[in-house]
């Protein structure tokens, strides 16, 4: 997938823009965390192709000059918007103390977490979809990406070992695969609901539903996981 003629053209005029002033330290956080925001709207919303940087500026309430300053282009802003979309839940795993907690309850939580966070933050789940229509292609370009996602592995792989020497999960699982299902049983439900309540014409978006099918998710990974 391309981003067509008008972005390319877009990037390279931003490229060449002039440099801005260097903020303070304090200003320059508050700044790029509002680019930042505006930015992950407007891509949720129209992808990298169709956000434009006007719009994001406008939404920021910063010159177009300082988005040019802390990200380069609009590729540099995507990609910048990736990592802090996947940092921020990739930390918020981590606040949850799951070391803390016995391993069954350690699971439950995390896919409870999972679930509630691609409720509470769909343009997440439309920022991973795009990119992936884009094959990951920005991505690839991330310096970082790869290191945000080492401690949740370690994390979930602590958790197992501990469930494997209380006796209660069996031995050899993979995190990977284990956190790659714990995304998928929500991630999949989610991103097809809509579609989904016409085809089993039941409604996947009432309260009643979403409670109903984490309780499902939470049964369906423990059963994964358990010994017995």
């Amino acid at each position: 997938m391309t981003d067509g003629p008008g972005a390319k053209a877009e990037n390279e005029s931003e490229s060449a823009a002039p440099r801005a002033r260097t903020p303070r330290p304090r200003e320059a956080d508050a700044t790029r965390r509002r680019i930042l925001d505006a930015a992950k709207a407007e891509f949720a919303r129209l992808g990298l192709a169709g956000g434009r940087v006007d719009a994001i500026a406008a939404r920021a309430k910063a010159n177009k000059r300082m988005i040019y300053h802390y990200f380069g282009n609009k590729e540099g802003l995507y990609v910048a918007v990736l990592e802090d979309a996947y940092g921020t839940i990739r930390a918020a795993e981590q606040r949850l103390n799951l070391a803390e907690l016995p391993p069954e309850e350690a699971i439950r939580q995390l896919v409870t977490f999972t679930w509630s966070y691609f409720i509470r933050n769909p343009e997440f789940l439309t920022l991973v979809n795009t990119e992936n229509l884009h094959r990951a292609r920005y991505l690839k370009k991330s310096t970082v990406i790869r290191e945000l996602h080492t401690p949740l592995i370690e994390m979930v792989g602590s958790i197992l070992e501990r469930g494997v020497a209380a006796g209660v999960f069996r031995d050899g699982l993979d995190p990977v695969q284990v956190n790659l299902t714990i995304a998928a049983v929500g991630y999949h439900y989610l991103n097809n609901r809509f579609t989904g309540s016409i085809i089993y014409d039941r409604d996947l978006n009432s309260r009643e539903a979403l409670d109903e099918r984490l309780a499902f998710n939470v049964d369906t990974i423990m059963r994964l996981l358990r010994r017995d």
